[in-house]
């Protein structure tokens, strides 16, 4: 479309957010630095209190962890350890905050993966359109 002459202008503009800076939306690369840094604290966790060594239940014991760590940093405080490494938050589109049950709503659909897989062409995953958020850059 965009050779033929349509302009579907820069990613997060339809959300009145800018292009670049503080507030734009995050790119994949911080995005999937701060998921492997989440999911490395995680599987430490598990790994160090939950099992007795590492095997098959470790990486079950880590899903867990990572869903409770991301409800309750995302519904709270709007960024996870591995997000404010990277300098991201997740800001409600309505109230710029994010409510406890939408940060509730989001880590599910994240813990499923598919959700998060799914992109819309501002580079927002399914799970974030469903909860009504966005990850932007701080």
């Amino acid at each position: 479309m965009e050779e033929a002459g349509a302009d579907f202008g820069y990613r997060g503009e339809q959300l009145g957010l800018p292009e670049q800076g503080p507030g734009s939306i995050a790119r994949p690369g911080r995005r999937l630095g701060a998921l492997a840094v989440d999911w490395g604290l995680c599987l430490l966790i598990a790994y160090g209190l939950l099992t007795d060594g590492y095997d098959a239940r470790t990486g079950n014991w880590a899903l867990l962890v990572f869903l409770v760590l991301s409800v309750l940093t995302v519904g709270t405080v709007g960024f996870t350890p591995g997000k404010r490494l990277f300098g991201l938050r997740v800001v409600a589109l309505d109230t710029g905050r994010v409510q406890p049950l939408r940060g509730l709503l989001r880590s599910v659909l994240l813990c499923l993966a598919i959700p998060a897989l799914v992109w819309d062409r501002d580079g927002r995953g399914l799970h974030d359109r469903l909860a009504r958020t966005v990850e932007v850059r701080v």
